[in-house]
């Protein structure tokens, strides 16, 4: 199975983690399976950009994305060439290290 580790984030992962995630799991399944909150407001329908992760490595073993998913991902904070959306990211049998980005474009978690 796939080790999924998740560089520290100060709000949904503060301390970082690794995470197994059985091969054919979205990223973003894998991590709300595994008590990480990773925002994912359109329900994993890739349609907004909220489970935005950036890929550090890895990334190769990873399902292609699809036009739609590149398409979203033109509307994502901090976009990097290794962005993916996890709910669109399907594991292999490699595992992949991933950085939840500090920001996404959901307002209604923004702290005001």
């Amino acid at each position: 199975m796939p080790i999924i580790k998740i560089l520290p984030h100060n709000d949904f992962c503060p301390e970082g983690a690794e995470i197994q995630a059985p091969a054919g799991t979205s990223i973003c399944e894998a991590l709300l399976d595994n008590d990480i909150a990773i925002e994912h407001a359109c329900e994993m329908s890739c349609a907004c950009t909220t489970c935005h992760v950036i890929v550090r490595q890895g990334g190769d073993s990873l399902n292609e994305p699809e036009e739609g998913e590149e398409d979203m991902l033109d509307r994502a904070w901090g976009l990097e060439p290794q962005s993916r959306l996890s709910c669109q990211a399907i594991l292999a049998q490699q595992d992949v290290t991933i950085e939840i980005p500090k920001y996404s474009i959901n307002h209604a978690r923004e702290n005001h």
